[in-house]
C-alpha cells in the first residue's frame, strides 16, 4: 500500500545490507525514491540491482567516516535531486573485545564510523533540510547504547552517543520543521550477528520474552512510519525494538 512517503527522496547509509537494506526495500515498496550509500562498490551495485525490482534506487559510493567524502556525497545529491526528505543512518561496524584488552585502533574505528560518520551525515542533511524548511532524520542506535554490553565498550559508547546526538539535533532543528528520532534494535539477524558464537546467541535468546531474534523487517516498518506525516508530532525519541529484552 502506498503511503505519504510516496515520491519522497530517502537517503540511507549502510543501505546495501542488513537493517539498512530492509529499510530501503520498505521505502521503495511504499513508493519512495531511495539513495543507498556504502563504501564497497561491488556490494552497493549488487544491492541496488536487487532493490530496483521495487522502485527507483540510486547507489552512491561514500565512506561516511571521512568528512570530505560526505561533503562530496551531498554535493552530488544536491545536483541530482530537488530535495532530501529523509536521512536514515544505518551504517555501523563492530570490533568486539573486553575493554581492558581493547586496542586503540579498534576503539577509534568503531567511534569513527558509528558516531562520527553519523554526525557527518546528520550535519550535512540537517543543513540541507533547514534550507528547504522540512525533513526527517532517523538514526539507528542499539539497545547496547542504553544498557551497555560486555565486550562492546566501543560499540556501546558509539550508540549511546548516537542517542544523545539525536536528542540534541531534535532540539536544534524542530523550529525548522525537521524531526530527528532514533531506533534502538535489539538482537537482529544480520551479517553483523550471524557469526557470533552459539552460546552467545543462546544467552541472548533466553533473555528475549518473545523467544525469537528480530528480523530486519521488524525495524523497517518503524523507520517508514517515523518518516511519514503520521509521526508528525514525534521528535527526539528513541524507539526500542527488541522483543521485550529491555523490559
Amino acid at each position: 500500500m502506498k503511503s505519504d512517503v510516496k515520491d519522497k527522496n530517502i537517503l540511507i547509509s549502510g543501505g546495501s545490507r542488513g537493517i539498512g537494506y530492509a529499510i530501503a526495500e520498505h521505502f521503495l515498496k511504499s513508493g519512495s525514491r531511495v539513495i543507498i550509500v556504502g563504501k564497497n562498490p561491488e556490494r552497493l551495485s549488487s544491492a541496488a540491482e536487487n532493490l530496483s525490482a521495487y522502485g527507483p534506487v540510486t547507489p552512491l559510493v561514500c565512506d561516511i567516516s571521512v568528512s570530505m567524502e560526505v561533503d562530496a556525497l551531498f554535493s552530488e545529491i544536491k545536483s541530482r535531486f530537488s530535495a532530501l526528505d529523509c536521512l536514515v543512518n544505518a551504517a555501523g561496524i563492530t570490533r568486539d573485545q573486553l575493554a581492558v584488552r581493547m586496542k586503540d585502533n579498534d576503539w577509534d574505528a568503531v567511534i569513527q564510523v558509528n558516531l562520527n560518520g553519523t554526525f557527518y551525515m546528520c550535519r550535512k542533511a540537517v543543513r540541507m533540510m533547514m534550507a528547504q524548511q522540512g525533513g526527517t532524520v532517523i538514526n539507528i542506535s542499539s539497545v547496547v547504547g542504553l544498557h551497555g554490553n560486555i565486550g562492546q565498550a566501543n560499540y556501546s559508547a558509539s550508540k549511546a552517543g548516537v542517542i544523545a546526538l539525536t536528542k540534541t539535533l531534535a532540539r536544534e532543528a524542530a523550529g525548522k520543521n525537521i524531526r530527528v528520532n532514533a531506533i534502538a534494535p535489539g538482537f537482529i539477524e544480520t551479517d553483523m550477528t550471524k557469526n557470533l558464537p552459539d552460546q552467545v546467541k543462546e544467552n541472548f535468546l533466553n533473555s528475549i520474552p518473545m523467544k525469537r531474534f528480530g528480523l530486519p523487517r521488524d525495524v523497517s516498518g518503524l523507520a517508514v512510519f517515523l518518516a511519514s506525516e503520521e509521526a508528525a508530532y514525534i521528535t527526539g525519541q528513541t524507539f526500542v525494538v527488541d522483543g521485550g529484552m529491555s523490559m
